[in-house]
């Protein structure tokens, strides 16, 4: 009796596992055709605009944007050192508040925060760091776009924060702040990203869940 129970629960564990192993196999090759169809296909970049770039750690993109446009959003005092807000550039990351904020470098990573991240369970934050203009480079691509294209990812960004106190940040040249929206499987921080991207009218793919998504186009 005791055998056939073992035996029943292994191969329900397989079916389980056989089951995930799929679910992650079509999310793979969802994002891979998502990210190959390009939206504003015709797009290509001005001689002369504003300049921008776009970060990517392997995991994560942040769009990086010039301060002065946000600095009545994202002022000196707000940073844990207030001499960080004389840096040119701002990072701009949008996530989940429980993963976020509990996972300041990648060997901090928890399972279970990833996968309630991924259910869409939480609420979002905005990372908001001070940087000086990056060398662009395999992880870091520069970008110049139109006043017209620049306003509208300016505006794109200003519109996902949410009211709310900000959050201290990871150390003393960032900081949290509520954000709209929730993140999801579907929802995730490159697909934030890419959004963006997209209303600025900048080609990019048409879902982009993963980093690879968005620097392919850039």
């Amino acid at each position: 009796m005791i055998r056939n129970g073992l035996v029943r629960a292994r191969r329900w564990l397989l079916r389980l596992l056989l089951g995930l192993g799929a679910v992650l196999l079509c999310y793979l090759l969802a994002a891979l055709v998502g990210s190959a169809i390009p939206v504003n296909r015709d797009w290509k970049p001005p001689a002369q605009g504003v300049t921008i770039y776009v970060a990517d750690n392997g995991i994560h993109t942040d769009l990086v944007l010039p301060a002065a446009d946000f600095a009545d959003m994202v002022r000196p005092e707000h940073f844990a050192d207030p001499n960080a807000g004389a840096q040119p550039m701002r990072m701009f990351g949008w996530g989940d508040h429980d993963f976020y904020l509990n996972t300041p470098t990648w060997w901090d990573v928890n399972p279970v925060r990833v996968l309630r991240a991924l259910a869409g369970r939480g609420v979002t934050v905005l990372h908001v760091s001070a940087a000086p203009a990056p060398q662009p480079g395999a992880k870091i691509r520069r970008l110049v776009l139109r006043p017209e294209e620049y306003a509208r990812l300016v505006a794109y960004v200003r519109n996902g924060f949410a009211p709310g106190a900000r959050i201290r940040g990871y150390g003393a040249h960032d900081v949290f702040y509520p954000a709209r929206g929730g993140y999801s499987a579907l929802r995730t921080c490159n697909e934030w990203t890419a959004s963006g991207l997209r209303a600025a009218g900048v080609r990019m793919g048409a879902w982009t869940p993963f980093p690879f998504g968005v620097m392919r186009w850039l």
